[in-house]
């Protein structure tokens, strides 16, 4: 049918879009914070991109499942903007016609969301954990950022590099302050490198600089000029941490039927259907009232979006609290907005509007005062 090859087409290219804009505004926001760590010497220059990585997976459910809401919301209320809708319904199409070719459009992308949601989110948050332990286990070298001061964990040592070469194997100008039987030592030196022995010791090998030494509080130094000087680098240890329950698979969430577990399997369940809840939703939601003004719908459209998903959030709270059945878990949210729903298609298939009397009058006033 032809409205539904032109639906179709135009819910494609606003999923699009809105999708990139998506990506876009999360990669800018996520990217800002690892650099943010990154400058402070929390976060290694070399993982940003793989801890960015992981977290574009994560949100990856949660941005196709927005994507979805805006798009029907989008494509269907600039139909009805252009009366594009009203010579449809004056063909003789109801709003329940609109349900076919929307499903048509979002089953492929839910079976999407359901594959990242309930395997790969998992995989990637728990090979995340597991790269930040690494990471967290490299030696100081490793995490040093030209520019920045950096401690060691046992906070004996400061080091302190200008700069690396174009290989980033030989550094410049470096300052390493260290406490050692209760001495102070500090070693300037205008070039160093690390290297490892054959039993596995990593050094940072100096040269061409100096060595003062002496007690801190007193005015005696002593001072040691040298072409080249070896200080060992050790490994921090971390201690393995146990998997978090969102990074456990799916299946170990079934087998393990703990309330936590239940929540968390809860969890990656709602994502897949509050996406296909939420597309349906978008359908009575993009109508138009003239009294209310363009904006009523995407006030009301965010407004829903909002209180389903902190809704969500405090059932699955409630249900690895205990005080819910994980039997229960979320279906009786996913319930309601499926019951207003079905009760906007009612009232939009009579022609009746969805917004009351009151909320119009409040709306034109906020509109009218702005």
């Amino acid at each position: 049918m032809l409205f539904r090859r032109s639906l179709l087409q135009e819910l494609i290219s606003t999923a699009a879009g809105a999708f990139l804009i998506l990506v876009g505004v999360v990669v800018a926001q996520r990217a800002g914070y690892l650099i943010q760590l990154a400058a402070n010497g929390v976060l290694p220059n070399d993982a940003i991109s793989t801890m960015l990585g992981f977290n574009m997976v994560k949100f990856l459910p949660m941005l196709l499942s927005l994507t979805l809401f805006l798009s029907v919301l989008m494509t269907l209320s600039r139909w009805y903007r252009d009366s594009e809708m009203v010579i449809w319904f004056s063909s003789g199409l109801s709003i329940t016609s609109w349900i076919r070719p929307v499903l048509t459009f979002t089953i492929p992308i839910i079976v999407l969301i359901s594959v990242l949601s309930l395997l790969v989110m998992p995989w990637a948050t728990n090979k995340g954990d597991d790269y930040s332990t690494q990471l967290k286990s490299r030696d100081d070298l490793a995490t040093i950022s030209p520019g920045v001061f950096k401690e060691s964990p046992h906070a004996d040592r400061v080091f302190f590099v200008e700069s690396f070469d174009e290989l980033g194997n030989v550094v410049k100008n470096i300052f390493v302050q260290s406490i050692q039987h209760q001495k102070l030592g500090i070693i300037v030196a205008a070039r160093g490198r690390r290297f490892v022995e054959k039993n596995g010791d990593h050094f940072l090998l100096m040269q061409n600089g100096r060595r003062y030494q002496g007690s801190r509080g007193t005015a005696e130094f002593s001072t040691t000029e040298f072409e080249r000087y070896a200080i060992r680098v050790e490994a921090a240890e971390v201690k393995q941490e146990p998997p978090t329950t969102q990074s456990k698979s799916s299946r170990e969430l079934i087998q393990n039927n703990s309330s936590t577990n239940s929540a968390e399997l809860q969890w990656r369940l709602a994502i897949p259907i509050s996406a296909l809840v939420l597309a349906l939703l978008a359908i009575p939601l993009s109508s138009l009232d003239p009294r209310a003004g363009r904006s009523a719908n995407f006030a009301l459209a965010l407004i829903i979006y909002i209180i389903y998903n902190n809704l969500l959030s405090i059932v699955q709270a409630w249900v690895a609290q205990g005080k819910i059945s994980g039997t229960i878990g979320l279906w009786p949210v996913h319930l309601l907005f499926l019951s207003l729903a079905v009760y906007m298609f009612y009232r939009r298939s009579f022609q009746l509007p969805i917004f009351p009397s009151t909320f119009l009058t409040s709306w034109s006033r906020i509109r009218n005062k702005h």
